[in-house]
């Protein structure tokens, strides 16, 4: 993952297994990267949107998620 990657937030499974979010230049274009990580390397299991596609995702999540309570 290139240095101007900026961790965003994780979500822990289990002791080995977590998903890092980072947000920062990839290749130049402005990215989100969702990735599993174990023992703290990062697998090949993952996605890297572009900014337009990452908000799209949100409205997406957003709409299934309106209205629930957690």
């Amino acid at each position: 993952m290139n240095d101007d990657m900026e961790f965003k937030g994780r979500i822990i499974r289990n002791s080995t297994q977590e998903v890092k979010v980072h947000q920062g230049r990839y290749y130049g274009i402005e990215v989100l990267d969702i990735r599993w990580y174990k023992d703290e390397k990062p697998t090949r299991k993952g996605v890297r949107f572009n900014m337009i596609e990452a908000k799209v995702l949100y409205r997406i999540l957003t709409n299934m998620f309106e209205g629930e309570e957690e």
